[in-house]
């Protein structure tokens, strides 16, 4: 089947080397040729009129096996892949608001019954299938404001058996129709179970967790949250080495809320992300990108929890990677990129190509898509995944914070409206 998308708006393509204006941006009136769920050409539309015989009233072109679709001028922007979230999980802790108005932090908070132990109690006691609604409902919700692609990690089972499950429903979740692509990351480092031994659930991790979820061969990567009072660089650097002798990709949780070094130990072993990173200093973001370590804010967490916003500037300064990501989880519950984007460019002054370029191409590179091709930008031989601005200009995306942005999705090819 070839589907054929003409008189595309302005089209943010990103397939150039830098994330300029000029560079990433075509100008009104290319055509975009889909077969197969891959792009195979993007020229001016009325080159594609001419190779495929169109007649100027598309609606009268007949042919069982090609597709038309008119733009009319509508911009284009590839489809967004959200890096970071916590997909699946059960209960509620929007008490939780309350209490961090009161001024209670997020330790006294865990200590007082919420925070992650809250929600890993819910979630064991959650049956399979409510976890299948739940997480079908949230890829929907994610698919409506133009996510095509999530990474989804676990880290609220903390046993073998919860963990594993995790996983699997992940995995059942993924190919879905109308619902983005999932990457699986293991994350039993989440936290210490409530009345357990650190030091016995940090074995347990090496010597049960771990082998059970190679064997699954579900996760693509292994994760831990490196903070003060969770997890040590030592411990987490142990799990992180374990994992990625193992076949894993490793990411991580760094310095979310103080400086705990998790800067300097994502260079040392060169993960292919380490996020929040909100108190990490310019040295040990240097040296993150010196070793190739993309930073992934999520400001959506910031904005959930009262708290400053990242600084950017010297991330500008220096040329330094980063990307946005929704931290989807139970006290940061949006799962819009286009939200998370708007905080940024309305809060950070941050130029909206910036934007843009942080939740599409420099995501693609922390986050595979599961058919090997190229995600995140509009070029040939690129999955076909892109979304069709509801007007003529790519920018409204950053003024919709609080509806989608777009009138339709193309998902591996199929076009979906919105």
């Amino acid at each position: 089947m070839r589907t054929i998308y003409l008189n595309a708006g302005a089209m943010v393509h990103f397939s150039s080397a830098m994330a300029e204006h000029e560079q990433s941006i075509y100008a009104a009136g290319k055509g975009i040729v889909v077969e197969d769920g891959v792009i195979t050409s993007i020229v001016d539309s009325e080159d594609v009129r001419q190779e495929y015989s169109l007649p100027v009233d598309v609606a009268l072109f007949q042919d069982a096996d090609v597709h038309i679709h008119d733009l009319h001028g509508q911009a284009i922007v590839p489809g967004l892949i959200d890096g970071h979230a916590h997909l699946l999980w059960a209960g509620d802790r929007s008490r939780e608001v309350a209490w961090r108005q009161e001024g209670k932090s997020y330790a006294q908070i865990s200590e007082m019954g919420g925070g992650i132990g809250h929600t890993v109690s819910q979630t064991r006691a959650a049956s399979t299938e409510h976890l299948l609604e739940l997480g079908y409902m949230r890829l929907r919700d994610a698919l409506r404001t133009g996510t095509t692609h999530l990474e989804a990690k676990t880290g609220y089972g903390l046993t073998t058996e919860s963990e594993l499950r995790l996983l699997e429903i992940a995995a059942q979740l993924n190919g879905i129709e109308h619902t983005p692509s999932i990457e699986s990351t293991w994350m039993g480092a989440h936290d210490v179970p409530k009345g357990m031994d650190r030091a016995d659930y940090i074995d347990s991790l090496h010597a049960e967790q771990l082998p059970a979820v190679l064997e699954q061969g579900i996760a693509r990567s292994v994760d831990v949250f490196c903070e003060p009072g969770w997890f040590s660089t030592e411990e987490s650097e142990d799990i992180l080495r374990a994992g990625h002798q193992g076949g894993l990709a490793m990411r991580m949780h760094i310095d979310e809320f103080a400086d705990g070094g998790g800067g300097e130990l994502a260079a040392d072993l060169g993960v292919e992300t380490a996020d929040h990173a909100h108190h990490t200093p310019i040295e040990a973001r240097m040296q993150m990108k010196e070793a190739g370590v993309n930073t992934g804010f999520l400001p959506g967490t910031p904005y959930a929890m009262g708290d400053s916003w990242p600084e950017l500037g010297p991330l500008l300064e220096h040329d330094i990677p980063f990307t946005f990501a929704s931290d989807f989880n139970p006290n940061c519950y949006t799962l819009s990129l286009p939200f998370v984007c708007s905080l940024m460019v309305q809060r950070c002054g941050l130029h909206p190509l910036a934007a843009l370029a942080s939740v599409t191409v420099n995501a693609a590179r922390a986050t595979q898509h599961p058919s090997g091709l190229m995600h995140g930008q509009l070029t040939e031989g690129a999955v076909a995944n892109f979304n069709i601005i509801d007007g003529p200009h790519w920018e409204s995306m950053m003024l919709r914070p609080s509806s989608s942005p777009f009138s339709g999705t193309v998902l591996n090819g199929k076009y979906i409206s919105q």
